[in-house]
């Protein structure tokens, strides 16, 4: 099982970095960001590194480190530097281990520019990557996952399925009879979220990941 495996978000904190943790733990993959923005709040790397119990995966060194929150066109603009995305793709086939995945986290949802032309969309279509979409129950959510799942349509991206977070809502079911995404799973909320905590989520999300993958 030697490919990317990119995870998205229907918007912005959906909880993309505790389901990346889980994904990585559960197929035992290296995990990449390669854009890092926030930096007051640490690094996802840095966050995913220490709840994973397994002594396969590696968490790779982002490509760029940017202090302000904000998108990574914006954050990238204020440093006066430009993300570009070949760089990015020659890394990941660099970091793309044997015969295990590669999974790499994006900033926010598909179409959150990560230069002055290109978006996460397009990153995702230059490393042929296959997606996982995180998605959570909120006010407005459901608009958010048919958007994201109508683009992905749209370009041909192949898609994993649905990972959820947080309680169940019967708008998780809606969402994947509307779709046509399947469903892999659903992290609960939890505190703390500690390897513990990962490691029983990756046991939990390990078969079905495993099958639609297959």
């Amino acid at each position: 099982m030697s490919e990317c495996i990119f995870i998205t978000g229907i918007g912005t904190g959906v909880g993309k970095t505790i389901s990346a943790a889980c994904i990585t733990e559960a197929l035992q993959a290296d995990y990449w960001k390669p854009v890092q923005t926030g930096l007051l709040e640490g690094t996802d790397t840095d966050t995913v590194g220490s709840l994973l119990s397994n002594n396969v995966s590696v968490c790779h060194p982002e490509a760029w480190l940017l202090q302000a929150p904000a998108s990574p066109h914006l954050a990238a603009r204020l440093e006066n530097k430009n993300i570009d995305i070949d760089r990015i793709v020659a890394l990941s086939k660099q970091y793309q281990p044997r015969n295990r995945a590669l999974v790499m986290e994006g900033a926010g949802g598909l179409l959150v520019p990560i230069n002055e032309t290109l978006s996460t969309l397009d990153l995702i279509l230059a490393l042929e990557a296959k997606v996982l979409v995180v998605a959570q129950n909120y006010l407005g959510s459901i608009n958010h996952a048919m958007l994201t799942a109508r683009v992905l349509q749209h370009t041909g991206v192949p898609v994993i399925g649905w990972v959820f977070n947080g309680d169940y809502h019967t708008n998780e079911d809606d969402i994947v009879r509307w779709s046509g995404f399947p469903k892999v799973g659903r992290i609960p909320l939890a505190d703390p979220v500690d390897k513990a905590f990962v490691q029983q989520q990756a046991q939990l999300l390990s078969a079905s990941l495993h099958t639609l993958m297959a």
